[in-house]
């Protein structure tokens, strides 16, 4: 077992040590929910336990699937160790059906099927509340070249594949979803960060119900409810 040394860097709603192997990070999970890129901020009590949980069942079954991942294993209720990555300043979306930012910015009523799944790019810089980008700025500010761009994309549709299935066994749909990518020591990208409600757009099969953050950005339910539902659900599955 990696011992756990100084702490590395803080976000909204994780916290990174460093261990005594240089290749290893310590994850720990928070207890904060976020929206509008910060501006609204809350402790709740069990969402870092719930979202370490479901990024851990959700890595390990990319996993089984061949997808690169930097999830090394999960060592406590709000905890889990990672491969240690450089994070690629890009959130790569993938929208399934219209919602959020998406229907507001195309006039797309949220709820409709797309006629193929499409892939965004959004810069990840904080203090321009990061930006939607497409190719050629990705190609511009010298994030990615042409071939690291046709990569995250492909990527990004195995793992729609894999999670669409995941969840429609749990009777939930996708409507969307973001992912972070890193690289390693040698160059090679994987799939980083988490996977979780937090980072993904989740509905109830049948009733449309939201099973995701946008509970609480929206106001429209309680979160820690919410996203026990979504791990029981999983876990019935045996993901």
């Amino acid at each position: 077992m990696v011992k756990k040394g100084e702490l590395l860097y803080e976000g909204k709603a994780k916290r990174l040590y460093i261990t005594d192997d240089e290749t290893v990070l310590w994850v720990e999970y928070l207890n904060q929910a976020t929206a509008s890129n910060g501006l609204r901020k809350d402790m709740i009590q069990g969402k870092g336990e719930l979202n370490n949980k479901i990024t851990s069942l959700i890595f390990e079954a990319l996993a089984k699937c061949g997808i690169r991942q930097h999830f090394v294993k999960k060592i406590s209720e709000t905890e889990q160790l990672i491969q240690k990555v450089e994070i690629i300043p890009l959130e790569v979306v993938l929208r399934n059906i219209a919602a959020g930012s998406f229907s507001k910015r195309l006039g797309v009523k949220e709820g409709k099927k797309l006629s193929f799944p499409i892939v965004e790019f959004y810069f990840k810089e904080d203090s321009l509340d990061d930006p939607f980008i497409n190719d050629e700025h990705v190609l511009v500010l010298k994030i990615a070249n042409r071939e690291e761009i046709a990569l995250l994309k492909a990527e990004i549709c195995k793992v729609n594949e894999v999670l669409t299935e995941l969840f429609h066994k749990a009777k939930i749909k996708l409507i969307d979803f973001k992912l972070e990518f890193g690289r390693l020591s040698d160059g090679s990208i994987i799939l980083a960060d988490e996977i979780s409600p937090d980072t993904c757009r989740l509905w109830d099969l049948e009733t449309n119900e939201h099973l995701d953050k946008d509970v609480y950005r929206r106001e429209i339910g309680d979160l820690v409810s919410v996203y026990k539902e979504v791990l029981t659900r999983l876990l019935e599955n045996e993901i």
